[in-house]
């Protein structure tokens, strides 16, 4: 028997996991964006008004992306709900302190290091 799994919602509609999973609770506790990589060599030899054009396209990009998986994620929350699972809203800013009692930030912060951490929380408010 299990209690309970941790995926996004377009996990769990195409794994089907609705199937054997009849309640979700929205936490909003992970954040995963997509990665541009590219070689810092090769980019610092384009003229300096390229490379502002590809800075500003993939800032504009990631921005997009997030209007994309927000839509997408309400589209799968009302597939889902047609399947029969229910979902829970839960209240965030206690699950962050519940969290902040834990090593889950800690170690989120360690992975990525102090200068993504405290990007990061420009955005989100103090984690942890």
């Amino acid at each position: 028997m299990v209690e309970g799994q941790e995926n996004p919602l377009a996990i769990i509609s195409t794994a089907r996991l609705y199937e054997v999973q009849n309640s979700c609770s929205l936490t909003g506790h992970v954040w995963d964006g997509y990665w541009v990589l590219g070689n810092k060599r090769v980019f610092s030899t384009l003229p300096e008004d390229l490379q502002q054009i590809v800075m500003t396209e993939i800032d504009r990009s990631a921005l997009d992306q997030r209007g994309d998986i927000a839509r997408l994620n309400e589209t799968l929350r009302a597939g889902l709900q047609t399947k029969g699972m229910g979902f829970v809203d839960v209240d965030r800013e206690a699950f962050r302190a519940a969290l902040a009692k834990t090593n889950f930030y800690a170690e989120w912060r360690t992975k990525y290091g102090n200068e993504a951490w405290e990007l990061l929380e420009r955005f989100s408010g103090k984690l942890g």
